[in-house]
């Protein structure tokens, strides 16, 4: 029987205490005697969260699948269990063996959201791990960051050991054959990191210095020694179906947020839209065989025993064999209760056909993302829908019996407008007039269109990474706009609006874009108390705007100014394929309200195509057409 790591006193004292004890059906059990290198997995997040996250589920299998690895897990505590492993001094442990994080040869430390960058201090921390990198001795595992922020690694490059910059499935194993290797001949923990900063894809912060010019821009960012490179490669996976996929993911006993099988069809997005930094970091999209994506389903379903599986990707519309996929998942599980998501639909005919299929008995709500509320700003940020889709959309989904419509928009996009915020209140007028045309008999009770707003947050490697950022003022003065014209629609009673913290979205603004100068103050905040800084109720802004006034860091320098082209930005040093001169073409044509057609109409030189896969590689006609593109695409980017 497994030896708990907390005391029972202490387990009973706090909320949800199975977040602590592992043993979930499909964790993974090794005899310790003839393991080598022990990594452990981290999510700075709470374990609900944490468990949801397919990347971490893929690197966990992948790891485990290596004879001389076991690799465990370990999320962030919540605030209970912190409180009291401060005062008693327990160290934080895993999940697998309940064995200390400090003994352990790596940390890795996924980086999905800026919000949780104290939360990484807080796991460090309460590992008894020193919280700088240049602090760390022979002793102390190696703490590797990944995910989407590490593609600006710098506001936290003076934690982490390195960063690896890509997709995991592709170089981790040269990183634990180097580690083994540099044991063995007896190398030290500077010997190792210095060998892996020649590996592609490696980023070793303390081999790189930077200097400031007086205004506060970089004035240089280079490697200290010879030896290491310039610029840092992503790594990508070319080949999806034949790579690691967890057939037998890890089940919690609670419910978590994602308490589902995911399956991952393809990943990257040909739309190009420029707010969207998952659609540059990502490319070139590469789609999953349809064979292998069936018989991983239904791997994936028996092993869980889960109810639904989610496809996933940026843009499932655009996996070509979707209607394959759900046809065969339907077929083969009705009558067992299985459900089918679809995420990232887009506004057609053939979306919402396929939607009917998998909610044929009960039509929850429906989702569309028009970004945008006119067809000028939807033009600039490359969305590529227009009024009348997303209406037909909408009236197509009404007439095949959905009732309640959600619509994500963002305030504070570059150039908008006061006409452009009133534009969201009036589509959603607009569309619960979609609903009112049909005849009495056919509606399904009242209709229920739910308006979402986030705030605009410029994001490194988009087109819009040199945009000055909208002050919090003008993101409520938006705000308050929107919600008094909805109020003014004739409808407004079958409008709800929903909206996010501004002070959160400023923070985020500053981490998303920031530099090296921000790894005092986030240290600083984290010795203040600030730890689950995306859950809004333990979110202090003063702390934040007191200690970022002290290291003189300015709103205005790091959010709000326009950078200029040829200024040296904090993330530069990365190469993922999407050159910086392509993207400040699409920043131009953005700012001429001018489309730019999406990958499989028109290859638009973004630089992708130096990876050799996807849909760079799909053969085309004169006309520069992937042979692949169906010509249903919509909007006006098709």
């Amino acid at each position: 029987m497994r030896k708990l790591f907390l005391p029972d006193d202490v387990l009973l004292s706090v909320e949800k205490p199975a977040r602590y004890t592992g043993g979930e059906v499909n964790m993974a059990v090794k005899d310790l005697s003839d393991i080598s290198i022990r990594f452990c997995m981290c999510f700075p997040d709470v374990y609900e969260v944490g468990m949801s996250h397919l990347g971490i589920q893929i690197l966990y299998d992948m790891f485990n699948r290596r004879e001389d690895t076991y690799c465990e897990r370990v999320y962030s505590p919540w605030v209970d269990l912190d409180k009291l492993m401060r005062e008693r001094h327990i160290p934080l442990f895993s999940l697998e063996t309940q064995t200390p994080i400090k003994e352990f040869d790596f940390l890795g430390i996924t980086l999905q959201y800026e919000m949780c960058y104290t939360n990484i201090l807080q796991v460090l921390d309460l590992s008894g791990i020193p919280l700088r990198s240049k602090d760390r001795g022979e002793e102390d595992p190696i703490v590797v960051g990944g995910g989407p922020c590490s593609y600006n690694p710098e506001p936290i490059a003076d934690f982490f050991d390195f960063f690896f910059i890509g997709e995991g499935e592709n170089g981790y194993d040269e990183v634990l054959d180097l580690y083994k290797e540099n044991r063995a001949n007896g190398g030290t923990r500077k010997d190792f990191l210095r060998k892996l900063s020649h590996v592609p894809g490696m980023y070793v912060p303390s081999l790189y210095e930077v200097s400031y010019h007086e205004d506060g821009t970089i004035k240089s960012f280079g490697p200290m020694y010879d030896d290491v490179p310039a610029k840092v490669e992503k790594r990508v996976a070319a080949d999806l179906s034949d790579t690691y996929y967890p057939e037998k993911p890890v089940v919690p006993f609670l419910q978590v947020i994602q308490d589902r099988v995911t399956l991952e069809i393809q990943r990257g997005c040909i739309r190009g839209c420029r707010f969207c930094q998952a659609g540059m970091i990502y490319r070139p999209i590469r789609a999953r065989d349809v064979k292998w994506l069936k018989d991983t389903a239904d791997k994936m379903l028996k092993s869980t025993g889960h109810e639904e599986i989610t496809l996933s990707s940026l843009s499932s519309s655009d996996y070509a064999d979707l209607q394959e996929l759900v046809c065969h998942l339907i077929d083969t599980y009705q009558g067992e209760c299985i459900n089918v998501a679809l995420p990232s639909l887009r506004i057609d005919a053939f979306s919402l056909d396929v939607m009917s299929k998998v909610q044929d008995v009960n039509k929850s709500s429906i989702t569309f993302a028009p970004e945008a509320g006119t067809q000028r700003m939807r033009n600039v940020i490359n969305k590529g829908l227009t009024t009348e889709d997303i209406l037909g959309g909408a009236a197509t989904a009404f007439e095949g019996g959905w009732n309640k419509v959600k619509l994500y928009f963002m305030l504070g996009l570059p150039t908008e407008t006061e006409e452009d915020t009133k534009g969201i209140a009036e589509l959603a007028e607009q569309i619960t007039e979609e609903y009112y045309k049909l005849p009495k008999d056919k509606r399904h009770g009242k209709v229920s269109v739910t308006v979402s707003t986030s705030y605009f947050i410029p994001k490194p490697f988009t087109p819009f990474q040199w945009v000055g950022m909208a002050h919090k003022e003008e993101f409520l003065n938006h705000q308050r706009l929107l919600k008094a014209t909805i109020q003014q629609q004739l409808n407004h009673k079958s409008i709800s609006y929903q909206w996010h913290d501004s002070d959160t979205s400023v923070m985020e603004g500053i981490f998303a874009r920031g530099d090296r100068k921000l790894c005092d103050v986030i240290e600083e905040a984290y010795k203040r108390g600030c730890i689950y800084d995306a859950w809004t109720e333990h979110f202090h802004y003063d702390i934040w705007q007191e200690i970022m006034q002290k290291h003189g860091i300015t709103i205005e320098f790091y959010n709000l100014r326009e950078r200029k082209k040829d200024e040296i930005l904090p993330w530069d040093f990365i190469d993922i394929g999407v050159t910086k001169k392509f993207l400040y073409r699409e920043y131009e044509r953005a700012q001429r309200e001018e489309i730019t057609p999406n990958c499989r109409r028109r290859c638009s030189g973004c630089g992708a195509a130096k990876f050799g896969c996807g849909v760079c590689t799909e053969p085309r006609d004169e006309f520069g057409t992937s042979l692949l593109y169906d010509g249903k695409d919509t909007g006006v980017n098709g």
